[in-house]
């Protein structure tokens, strides 16, 4: 027997050697081809009892069962906030397209919606961000409530002063007006800063929690107590660098500007006809206004889906892709016509906010209206678009034929509208270029 020194390390203990190998090897009287009827069975394993397992049972935490009272208020709590969620929305939308240059990520906002949708066919896609923009409108307006005794305190202060300027009464309720406003608002941003972290919680009594927090009156104390602990400046930092970053901004912007240059570059031919026939007087400006009238009312079908198409795969080819959107309406046709008849549907009312110019701390207001109205038909392109992707084969020839009956009519009435809005527009004829369900949801471009 060798000693263990003599065995050489870099030598293994043991070599592999293959089955095949063994078989060559054999002697061909141990090695016998078995003949072909004959099969092999395995033998059954034997039977064992079954033993009693000493582990928990596996539970799912993932969504584990829950009482019927948990659940009506979970949904009763969800529905809250998705409808505020959806208002703040609607309002933030309508805010940024009323200022200029920003108006672009209102725009671009639109069109993500619809894009989402129409990559995954899902509604519910389309509503992007309900969840952050409900706690956010939740400090919004709480912030605004606790602003009440403030305002009401001003408000008695300059009564003071103009009953009696200088006097004793006024100067003390302008100094009770300068600490109310102070305690004010340490305690809002004391508030603001312990509700950082629930701004990205999904459970839906979340929100209602933000907003009841504003009423705790010790958040001043458990600030203090927290920047003591250290650390609080960098989880500060993070929370709201990770809320600014979750808005996508640059995103939306970016898109929105693409959007708005697919959608310009389709009509500043036909609309700037429409706009020669308008200062010329002879038989040629009337002839180029009803050329751009026929080139407008061939495009428009086509723009929507093609803005959409740009939303979809995130290509400004996208919104020259005709080929591309001729063979979506194919496998989609009635889906198709359903969007493009609501979505002129819904902009031929928004023509009676463009008679009148507001003034500009309102002109908000107008355009909420007009994100109300054009958000839908958003979301019903976008779905159009998901229908026809969900399906590889074009429809019947009778539905697609019959699928392009809505189209014409439709478009040719709202080339007709707007003809005449240029009469009744306030900007006159530079009206025609505010083509809000295609560009900046607004009633003036130039807001």
């Amino acid at each position: 027997m060798a000693h263990p020194s003599d065995i050489d390390s870099r030598q293994p203990l043991y070599r592999a050697v293959p089955i095949l190998d063994v078989v060559e090897a054999a002697p061909l009287d141990v090695v016998e081809e078995a003949p072909a009827d004959v099969i092999e069975v395995a033998p059954p394993p034997p039977f064992v009892l079954p033993v009693e397992s000493t582990e928990p049972p596996l539970v799912d935490l993932a969504s584990p069962r829950r009482s019927v009272p948990f659940r009506v208020h979970y949904a009763i709590f969800a529905v809250i906030e998705w409808l505020c969620g959806g208002a703040t929305l609607m309002i933030g939308l309508a805010i940024l397209a009323a200022i200029p240059i920003l108006n672009l990520l209102s725009l671009g906002y639109l069109l993500e919606a619809g894009g989402r949708i129409a990559r995954s066919g899902r509604l519910r896609d389309g509503f992007i961000g309900v969840r952050l923009a409900a706690r956010l409108g939740g400090i919004v307006s709480a912030s605004q409530m606790l602003l009440l005794p403030v305002y009401f305190v001003a408000d008695m202060a300059k009564s003071a002063a103009i009953i009696d300027p200088g006097g004793r009464s006024a100067q003390n309720w302008r100094i009770g007006l300068m600490i109310l406003i102070a305690l004010t608002f340490v305690h809002i941003a004391a508030t603001c800063a312990r509700g950082l972290k629930l701004l990205a919680n999904k459970e839906p009594w979340y929100f209602v929690l933000t907003i009841l927090l504003f009423l705790w009156p010790f958040n001043v104390i458990w600030l203090a107590g927290r920047v003591l602990r250290g650390g609080y400046y960098t989880e500060a930092r993070d929370a709201v660098w990770d809320t600014v970053m979750s808005l996508r901004l640059p995103y939306y912007f970016w898109l929105g500007f693409r959007g708005f240059v697919g959608a310009f570059a389709w009509l500043v031919l036909p609309i700037s006809l429409l706009a020669v026939s308008r200062f010329g007087q002879s038989g040629g400006a009337s002839l180029l206004g009803f050329i751009g009238a026929l080139m407008l009312a061939v495009i428009l079908p086509y723009l929507p889906f093609l803005q959409m198409r740009l939303a979809q795969t995130n290509r400004l080819r996208g919104a020259f892709q005709l080929g591309a959107v001729r063979r979506d309406f194919g496998r989609a046709p009635w889906a198709f016509a359903f969007a493009f008849v609501v979505t002129l549907l819904f902009a031929l009312p928004l023509y009676l906010l463009k008679i009148q110019i507001v003034p500009r701390e309102a002109a908000w207001l107008p355009s909420l209206v007009f994100i109300v109205f054009i958000f839908p038909a958003r979301l019903l392109t976008g779905w159009a678009m998901g229908r026809a992707n969900r399906r590889a084969q074009p429809r019947h020839w009778f539905f697609r034929w019959t699928g392009r009956l809505p189209f014409l009519p439709a478009a040719a009435f709202y080339v007709l509208l707007v003809f005449f809005t240029q009469y009744t527009s306030w900007n006159g004829v530079w009206s025609l270029y505010e083509q809000h369900i295609l560009l900046v949801p607004v009633p003036f471009l130039g807001m």
